[in-house]
């Protein structure tokens, strides 16, 4: 008999697993979609919206649940008596802090079937999921439907899936503590069969992949923290924008709750702006390190934060993806995976040559997964508002990608060279005490 992931009986009725993971998911869609609306409830009541039917409010409750999930909306806003004063767009600037929350419930869902599955019958529970989540996207892309706002039924349905599903299979894999008890297939097992050349490339390409996502990693934390930095030395600014909008308690929050979804999208227009790609805010315009360039803003409160202006220091923030990779290649050096230089010892003696060599196609690698990571970043973290300037916003993928690559390339190129020296501070330092 096989046995559940967690010892002891489950309380209350037995329930397929199909239908429970459809409880569960819709579960979590209910509540995302309580917690979007509430905020949009306190503009309502305090006649913040020129319609103040509650049809209006739900359709417009469920056009901002899909925004979260990545949906895009198809925008028709008539501007004139005429079609051609008509304009058109795609509102597609995702507020990846309020994608959170249903990737939270979703995971806490992942967690809760994990514990009632076998291990080769999760899949029963994240199908039952997953489809009751996909019915749900697709019934409120077509419900919330208006002559001004366009959703793809398709579009609707597949795109919550995506941080639904990273959300649930997060979930399960932390409660299963492996992906052998997850899927049913032992990985360590099926590596021991293969030949030890085959262990050591696979192990020296995973390592390098790892010191790469390290130092995309590190370089969005340093990135968060010199966007903490800015708000900080701009608060001043940022509370006059605040005071001009004059937006009263209930528009206060919601405005507050706004720039906190949009707070993960300016860490990673900060990450671009630090490799020097820069971004943009609006069609037009440019923010880099060298320069600021930007047309007529929005009264948006974090904005108050964007250098202005010739930058006297700004290329200094060009250093923080290179430490990312320091960090990375000092990383490396400590897991000992570096199978490709003692294979090119072996074959070439000029130790010079096989370590120049090693090194270099290792900053390569770690520089192409780290600006791989960074290009998906900004890729996500950018978007368009529909109509206006606004069309234009965030940074470019490819550049941002290219520019972080050999930044951290670099980084690890020195981080590499420097690591045996870090490493012998300490054995330097206890031998000299034991020989006091």
């Amino acid at each position: 008999m096989k046995l559940t992931w967690r010892p002891g009986a489950q309380s209350g009725l037995p329930m397929p697993l199909w239908l429970q993971g459809a409880f569960e998911l819709f579960q979590s869609a209910l509540l995302s979609a309580i917690v979007v609306l509430l905020p949009l409830v306190g503009v309502w009541f305090a006649d913040g919206f020129e319609d103040r039917s509650f049809e209006s409010l739900a359709r417009l409750g469920g056009q901002a649940w899909l925004l979260i999930h990545g949906v895009p909306l198809q925008l028709e806003i008539v501007m004139g008596a005429s079609s051609a004063d008509t304009e058109r767009g795609t509102l597609s600037l995702i507020p990846l802090g309020l994608t959170l929350l249903p990737f939270f419930l979703c995971w806490r869902a992942g967690r809760r079937l994990a514990r009632a599955s076998y291990t080769d019958q999760l899949w029963q529970a994240f199908l039952g999921a997953l489809g009751i989540y996909a019915f749900v996207g697709g019934a409120t892309a077509y419900l919330v439907q208006t002559d001004e706002v366009q959703i793809s039924l398709v579009a609707g349905a597949l795109i919550p899936l995506i941080p639904a599903g990273a959300g649930l299979v997060t979930g399960a894999y932390r409660e299963a503590k492996s992906w052998g008890r997850l899927i049913g297939v032992d990985a360590a097992a099926w590596v021991a069969k293969t030949s030890q050349h085959s262990r050591w490339a696979g192990s020296y390409v995973w390592s390098a992949i790892r010191a790469g996502l390290l130092a995309a990693t590190a370089a969005v934390s340093l990135s968060a923290a010199l966007l903490a930095a800015a708000i900080a030395l701009h608060w001043a600014d940022i509370i006059e924008i605040y005071q001009e909008l004059s937006p009263g308690i209930v528009g206060g929050a919601v405005l507050t709750v706004a720039q906190l979804g949009l707070l993960p999208n300016l860490v990673g227009w900060t990450l671009a702006w630090s490799s020097g790609a820069g971004f943009a805010i609006g069609t037009g315009s440019s923010a880099t390190p060298m320069a600021t360039t930007v047309g007529p803003m929005p009264a948006y409160p974090l904005l108050g934060a964007l250098p202005t202006g010739e930058l006297t220091y700004g290329l200094a923030a060009l250093s923080l993806p290179v430490v990312a990779g320091i960090l990375a290649g000092w990383w490396f050096l400590r897991e000992g995976e570096n199978h490709f230089d003692e294979w090119l010892a072996i074959k070439i003696r000029a130790r010079w040559f096989t370590a120049s060599a090693s090194t270099l196609l290792l900053g390569v690698l770690v520089g192409l997964v780290a600006g791989a990571a960074a290009a998906g970043l900004a890729w996500l973290t950018g978007g368009s508002l529909g109509i206006g300037r606004l069309v234009d916003l965030g940074p470019d993928p490819l550049w941002t990608g290219v520019w972080v690559a050999c930044e951290v390339a670099l980084g690890v190129v020195i981080g590499y060279a420097l690591g045996p020296w870090l490493e012998r501070e300490p054995r330097r330092a206890k031998a000299a005490k034991n020989r006091k």
